[in-house]
């Protein structure tokens, strides 16, 4: 284990904890500096801080960084729709986490793909991942092969170039067959557990959404993000009244027989940031969500 001690400049007072730890040579990811500071391995004057703690000039840090365990490859059955050289295409199923985090650190959608060569990010426990998923929801995802590809998808995806399209059955009916869902998510202020609009780190988000199919009392809704924030789908359609079917924490849990939410990825457009060419893969839902349907039609 190695331990870093260093006092905050006077030009970084008022910074963050976590992104100051970040910048340092020694940690280079703001990932494995809040991983540091939830385990307790950081201390500010001899305290441990929060990773929102805003430094004073001249504070003393010190860290204990554990010896990097490098990630293992594992045999995962992993369906991989579209691939080349640069980049491939998931269809992950639901219940697989996308990287390593907490307390997961094996069996993970990266540990599976690292035998397919992802690649590419500063970020040790997330080589390749330039977008995510939540655990329960299934669906298309972009992975990259290299460094080149990473940056290139990660630019084009800050630049919403790739887009993203989504199945959502919930619980009512817009009143328009379209919108559009401006407002800001982060952490809820009383559970941090959940993310919400009432948060004290807002971050811009916003969702598109459209009408597929009416039934009875369920609505099927194509949805399209133009960010892509922690839980912003399921979070943006509870604040209007539309609750996604099966979901535990935002939505309707156990509705229609379903054991997480319905929502899958079910379309990806990009153009290739390599070659060039364009790119447009469609994914079938899977059969919980199919049955689901059945039975909101019925």
């Amino acid at each position: 284990m190695a331990q870093l001690l260093f006092h905050v400049p006077e030009h970084q007072a008022g910074a963050r904890l976590d992104r100051v730890l970040a910048e340092c040579r020694e940690i280079h990811s703001r990932a494995l500096a809040e991983r540091l500071i939830a385990a307790g391995l950081v201390l500010v004057n001899g305290k441990p801080r929060a990773k929102s703690f805003r430094l004073e000039g001249g504070d003393e840090i010190a860290a204990d960084i554990p010896d990097a365990q490098p990630l293992k490859g594992e045999a995962l059955d992993i369906p991989i729709v579209w691939e080349d050289e640069h980049l491939l295409v998931v269809d992950k199923p639901a219940g697989l986490v996308v990287h390593p985090a907490g307390s997961t650190r094996t069996g993970t959608l990266v540990q599976g793909l690292l035998r397919h060569g992802a690649e590419g990010g500063d970020d040790d426990d997330r080589p390749g991942i330039v977008h995510r998923l939540d655990r329960d929801t299934s669906g298309l995802l972009v992975v990259a092969r290299s460094s080149e590809a990473y940056d290139l998808l990660q630019e084009m995806i800050r630049k919403r170039e790739v887009e993203r399209t989504y199945a959502a059955l919930v619980r009512g009916r817009p009143q328009s067959a379209s919108g559009r869902i401006e407002a800001p998510v982060g952490r809820d202020r009383r559970d941090r557990t959940r993310h919400s609009l009432d948060t004290p780190t807002p971050r811009d988000a916003v969702t598109w959404f459209e009408i597929r199919e009416e039934m009875g009392d369920h609505t099927l809704l194509d949805v399209k993000l133009e960010t892509g924030r922690t839980h912003q789908i399921r979070v943006h359609l509870e604040a209007i009244g539309l609750p996604v079917s099966g979901d535990p924490v935002y939505g309707v849990a156990g509705d229609l027989g379903l054991e997480r939410q319905f929502l899958h990825a079910r379309r990806l457009v990009f153009t290739h940031p390599l070659t060039g060419a364009g790119i447009d893969i469609s994914s079938e839902l899977p059969a919980d969500l199919s049955d689901a349907l059945h039975l909101a039609r019925a």
